[in-house]
């Protein structure tokens, strides 16, 4: 169809504000996919960038206010959905998307998020050596958490069978992939725990992308490891591959296979330790057996020089001998210690002290009676002294001379003897003093003479 031209004349500016409405009209609202470059922030606190594919690139520009509400931040190289609007700038000229919001996605969000929660949990302590648990040497029961059907578990038994068959294995299955699988790795890890069935946990899938892995990126997953008491060996995915989880096991291996390589020993290591410990301890016990065969032939040899028979035939006669000595000088002793008795005997009943005894008895009794009589003729000497000492005080006693029909007459007041009436006054308060009683007057005339 041939092209046909517009008579009507533009100007620069009419064009470019034509185009313009047409955008808005035909192009209200979009969503568009790309990563953003050439990221400019002036401090205006607008944003300007462009969104680019593999085959073209479009420029945006996201004002501050919708900047604020944005839970990321904008970086070149991230993958985002950009809600905007096209429209053309018209100064310039320049087709652009006025950018009102913002989502990340696709491996872009997903690393965000992990270098967020790494750095989270990093903070936290949760990646600390000081808190890793040692893994047993030997096993009892191995736990694997993983997928029945992947190909993490039968390399994992495949591991585990060529190194150490003997040891019980629990498989605790969940999904490693999808929405559910963070949940099921949490029930998983919980019920281990809680059974308390094994040693040593195995973690692990195969690899995968970032997505793919995501359910090992999950903080909760990460906690639960963290707060399991068994000891946890992280085997997810390649060996380029690294998780959350491999960050907060206790023991991260490359691979599933690595981990079940980690989680028990090699048993052809351990039968040509127990082959060498064998040959050790067999040579020394040859030793110890030779040296004991040669103690006990010398010991023999020298039983035999020295057999007990004679030493017990000489030292028979030699105890007949000694006790014939022995009863002749008990008895010498014995006759040496009558004699002895008998002289000890007599010297004792010469010196008997008896007839001191009765003396000095005698001697008692007569100091006893002169020691009564002293004491009678003292007490009756005594007893006259006192007597003429009572007549005595009795002459110069006042009572006698009260008795005599005087009187003894004090101060009420002071207890003063009145000797004179110059010592009261009138209407002074005396008290009297008779043979027999007392009375209390008042003095009403005084006389002297």
């Amino acid at each position: 169809m041939p092209l046909t031209l517009d008579s009507k004349l533009y100007t620069v500016s009419q064009l470019n504000r034509e185009s313009k409405r047409v955008l808005n009209e035909h192009f209200f609202s979009v969503r568009v996919e790309g990563e953003i470059s050439n990221l400019s922030t002036p401090s205006s606190g607008h944003i300007y960038f462009s969104l680019k594919d593999n085959a073209a690139q479009i420029r945006c520009a996201m004002f501050k206010t919708q900047l604020r509400r944005l839970k990321f931040k904008p970086a070149n190289g991230l993958q985002v959905i950009a809600t905007a609007q096209v429209t053309l700038y018209e100064p310039r000229g320049d087709y652009q998307l006025v950018v009102e919001n913002l989502e990340e996605t696709g491996d872009g969000a997903l690393r965000m998020a992990f270098e967020a929660l790494k750095h989270q949990l990093s903070k936290e302590g949760l990646f600390d050596a000081s808190r890793k648990k040692p893994l047993p040497a030997l096993p009892h029961r191995i736990g694997i958490i993983t997928s029945p059907s992947g190909a993490a578990i039968r390399d994992i038994l495949t591991v585990l069978k060529r190194r150490f068959p003997a040891t019980p294995v629990v498989l605790y299955p969940v999904s490693v992939q999808g929405d559910n699988a963070k949940h099921d790795i949490v029930r998983a890890l919980n019920l281990a725990n809680t059974l308390d069935q094994c040693d040593v946990l195995i973690l692990g899938r195969g690899g995968g992308s970032l997505e793919d892995l995501q359910a090992f990126n999950e903080e909760t997953v990460a906690r639960a490891i963290a707060a399991s008491a068994i000891p946890v060996i992280a085997g997810v995915g390649h060996e380029i591959d690294v998780t959350i989880a491999d960050f907060v096991a206790d023991l991260r291996a490359p691979t599933p296979s690595a981990a079940a390589e980690h989680a028990v020993p090699d048993q052809r290591e351990w039968q040509s330790r127990f082959i060498a410990l064998e040959t050790k301890l067999s040579q020394h016990l040859g030793r110890q057996l030779t040296q004991k065969a040669q103690t006990l032939a010398w010991l023999d040899k020298r039983l035999k020089q020295q057999h007990p028979g004679q030493k017990l035939a000489a030292n028979a006669q030699r105890l007949d001998e000694l006790e014939l000595r022995l009863t002749r000088a008990t008895r010498r002793k014995l006759l040496q210690c009558c004699s002895t008795l008998d002289t000890q005997s007599a010297k004792l009943h010469n010196q008997s002290p008896a007839h001191i005894i009765n003396s000095l008895a005698l001697q008692q009794h007569y100091l006893q009676q002169r020691l009564n009589n002293a004491w009678q003729r003292k007490f009756e000497h005594l007893h006259q002294r006192l007597n003429q000492a009572g007549q005595t005080l009795h002459a110069v006693s006042p009572l006698a001379t009260l008795n005599r029909g005087y009187a003894l007459v004090t101060d009420t007041e002071t207890g003063a003897v009145i000797r004179s009436t110059r010592q009261i006054e009138k209407d002074a308060v005396v008290l009297t003093r008779l043979a027999n009683g007392r009375f209390t007057s008042r003095v009403e005339t005084i006389t002297e003479e």
